[in-house]
């Protein structure tokens, strides 16, 4: 691996030994997609990292009317790794989230994970297109 791509690697592997160490995920890869010029990282996180507002509505339903609450499973999640210093455009998150299979229902996301040099990960949820706000 060169220049650009040899960086990225390193990037994602630090995010990837974060996400395994700090975080518990499990099952995790970087993998290469095709269209993409930097790895992606694929696993799946402890819990459930986001609920859409319309299914959290149902949930708050069902745990209104069987007094329990409502169980929902972790999915797998994409993860970009980028360096905080990288300059980013609304055209280079259409790119990935292009590249990206079409492997759920909804709308595409990605877990963005921003690395500083001291090697803090920061990480945002990245939606394709508009999603509703939160119910609170």
């Amino acid at each position: 691996m060169d220049g650009p791509h040899r960086y990225s690697a390193d990037v994602a592997s630090a995010v990837f030994e974060n996400l395994q160490d700090q975080h518990q995920w499990a099952s995790l890869e970087i993998l290469s997609i095709p269209g993409l010029s930097r790895p992606m990282i694929r696993g799946l996180p402890p819990r459930l990292l986001y609920l859409h507002p319309d299914d959290q509505i149902a949930a708050l339903a069902y745990e209104k009317s069987a007094g329990t609450r409502a169980q929902h499973d972790a999915e797998f999640e994409w993860v970009l790794a980028v360096h905080l210093a990288e300059k980013w455009t609304l055209s280079n998150f259409a790119a990935v989230m292009d590249a990206l299979p079409d492997d759920r229902k909804g709308a595409k996301r990605i877990v963005l994970a921003a690395l500083h040099n001291d090697s803090t990960v920061v990480y945002y949820i990245v939606q394709e297109g508009m999603i509703k706000p939160r119910q609170n």
